[in-house]
């Protein structure tokens, strides 16, 4: 395989350059340009395919501020049929890896993870194959080995925004749907984490670390 050029997304300016660092010095890998937030990465990735220079992977974070996400620029990226994307981040909760996975991310790593496991990642984006943190890819074993009723992608939203304090009412104009039906997602999201409040499943939630905690 030829170069592999990387564009590295993160909003802040002292881990990208530490992580500019790290990947530079792998063989074959370089980064070539870098993004503060998802918009930034979306252009950066149009001006370099304009001079024919495309990236082969784009390295993401997943919360960057007041700007775009990481989970939304990866949509859109995959989307205009851009490069694979790997998600690198600090949070490993069920919410997060669920929303990465269904943007079309290639992969999602942990900034803790040894360097060699970093450039295993970036090479399996770069062919077009999956990469898993170890311990995402354990839990998700685990998952399978003791399986507990799956919260679907909206009723972990929903769980999301119930964790910021908001009502009925809130998370219905927030969600886009009646009450009623944000009453029918409580009865099955009680019954899944086994609760019978919103206090408790919040709390169940988070030790499942399906959303994040405090």
């Amino acid at each position: 395989m030829s170069e592999i050029r990387m564009l590295l997304v993160d909003d802040h300016p002292v881990v990208r350059a530490g992580l500019r660092s790290m990947l530079t010095d792998f063989e074959g890998m370089t980064v070539v340009a870098e993004a503060a937030d998802g918009a930034g990465a979306l252009a950066e990735l149009g001006r370099l395919t304009a001079l024919g220079e495309p990236v082969q992977v784009v390295l993401m974070d997943l919360q960057m501020g007041t700007g775009m996400d990481g989970v939304t620029a990866t949509s859109r990226i995959r989307a205009l049929d851009g490069p694979p994307v790997l998600i690198l981040t600090t949070y490993d909760n069920d919410a997060d890896i669920l929303a990465a996975v269904e943007a079309g991310a290639a992969g999602y790593m942990l900034k803790d993870a040894p360097p060699e496991q970093i450039r295993s990642a970036v090479l399996a984006a770069a062919s077009g194959r999956t990469a898993l943190a170890p311990e995402v890819a354990a839990r998700l074993m685990g998952r399978i080995r003791n399986p507990e009723p799956a919260l679907s992608a909206r009723e972990v939203e929903l769980l999301e925004l119930l964790a910021t304090g908001l009502g009925n009412r809130e998370l219905a104009r927030q969600m886009f749907i009646s009450e009623a039906t944000v009453k029918t997602h409580l009865v099955h999201i009680y019954g899944k984490l086994g609760v019978d409040n919103r206090t408790a499943a919040i709390s169940e939630a988070r030790r499942r670390r399906i959303i994040r905690g405090d």
